[in-house]
């Protein structure tokens, strides 16, 4: 059984002596517990009385819960023995569907859920969009599309933040990332939505649905492909594809698969925390204030609203050999499933982690964005778009009042809000 000589792993204690009898209250693959918010209790008691364990028998099949900070950059660290590749099982807890037609039995293949080397060599094309560089071009762009969307919003009603802000900046920020038509920029969160959803991939009966959306997509971005090959490389996401020697050649499903991850990573990320942002400030009015007295902490907000929030609550690795995972016996083509959102609420890690604290000395330590080669490749985009929101708020003295109607996201992947009423106050 192989084991990652690197550092000797202690024992995380399991109060599972049988993983047949794993509790039920703890298959959190159940996307009640995050429409109904009521998922950080049932995470809390498994960090304290099984931070790995396995549930056996969910909708999703049998998994492995892990739960805790340190555990899962362990995983994360060892992307030879962990595999996110589509071949065995790809990045979210659902599994390819069996009984549907047979036109729908392919495969989406796109770069997060692949392993070495093919990982390296398509994440290589897309990675000069979200250099350093790259962010301060995009900086000024930004700052005006924020300040107009602010600028229009009503000034003491009632406003849905979500579609708003969260969506419009988010869209507008990935018509801009591929070059995408402007007039049709909100068909990327009508796709990112479809795209994104865990629960629905995994229902026969919206297949059908579901194909014909994502097929409507890949059409849509295939003309804009043969529109683009015999122009000059330019530095949108899609001339990049066409002119790259990882990509040129994809077929319609690696096209598609790919597509995906960069939609629903620019849409949920982002869309996720901006809501967040609102929501969680809301909930937190002392720090809320302290934020408004003090702007020079934004930069350490952001981690922090990512960290609070995380807008992908999971991703899964599947074991490619057996492995002893600090004390646990993992069998080859086990379903490992990292639980960001728990691990950003470790007690062992973060200090009162249920709070927002806008001054917390080690928010950057957030596990939002995932940890090693797979880490998120535009989480520079997303923390500038939303530290630009926020200094453009202050900048404003402008404060986030939730009034009314929250609808979260009913998905055990995608955590986040549908809808959220708000109204603006200047402080």
């Amino acid at each position: 059984m192989a084991t990652a000589a690197a550092e000797p792993q202690e024992k995380i204690d399991t109060i599972v002596t049988d993983v047949s009898d794993a509790p039920h209250d703890w298959d959190v693959s159940n996307s009640d517990i995050y429409v109904e918010d009521r998922w950080q209790p049932i995470f809390k008691e498994m960090r304290e009385k099984a931070p790995i364990n396995k549930v056996v028998g969910s909708a999703y099949g049998d998994y492995w819960n892990v739960t805790t900070h340190k555990p899962i950059q362990h995983v994360e660290a060892l992307p030879d023995i962990y595999s996110s590749s589509y071949e065995v099982g790809g990045i979210t807890i659902g599994d390819e569907l069996e009984d549907i037609p047979e036109e729908y039995k392919f495969q989406l293949p796109m770069f997060i859920a692949m392993d070495r080397p093919q990982h390296t060599e398509q994440r290589r094309t897309v990675a000069p969009a979200f250099t350093p560089a790259e962010m301060k071009r995009l900086e000024s762009d930004i700052r005006r599309r924020t300040a107009e969307i602010l600028d229009e919003l009503p000034r003491g009603e009632s406003f849905d933040w979500v579609d708003k802000v969260s969506i419009e900046l988010t869209t507008q920020m990935l018509a801009i990332l591929f070059d995408f038509p402007w007039e049709d920029r909100r068909k990327l969160t009508y796709w990112s939505d479809w795209a994104g959803d865990v629960e629905t991939a995994n229902d026969p009966d919206m297949i059908e649905e579901r194909m014909k959306v994502l097929f409507e997509m890949g059409g849509y971005f295939q003309n804009l492909w043969n529109e683009r090959k015999d122009q000059p490389e330019a530095p949108d996401l899609l001339s990049k594809m066409i002119h790259s020697d990882a990509m040129s050649e994809m077929d319609q499903y690696e096209f598609m698969g790919n597509l995906i991850l960069l939609i629903v990573g620019g849409n949920d990320t982002t869309r996720n925390t901006m809501s967040g942002y609102a929501f969680g400030l809301d909930q937190f009015p002392d720090e809320r204030k302290r934020l408004e007295e003090n702007p020079d902490l934004i930069p350490n907000t952001v981690q922090e609203i990512i960290r609070w929030q995380t807008p992908l609550a999971h991703m899964r690795r599947t074991a490619k050999e057996d492995h002893n995972l600090f004390g646990h016996d993992i069998a080859e083509g086990d379903k490992v499933i990292l639980w960001y959102l728990s691990a950003n609420r470790d007690e062992n890690v973060f200090d009162r982690p249920d709070e927002i604290i806008i001054d917390r000395d080690n928010a950057r330590r957030q596990l939002a964005f995932g940890y090693g080669i797979h880490r998120c490749v535009g989480a520079r985009l997303a923390e500038l778009q939303i530290r630009i929101l926020l200094e453009e708020m202050a900048a404003r003295r402008l404060r986030v009042n939730v009034t009314g109607n929250i609808e979260r996201v009913r998905a055990c992947f995608v955590h986040g809000f549908r809808t959220m009423d708000v109204e603006l106050s200047e402080y």
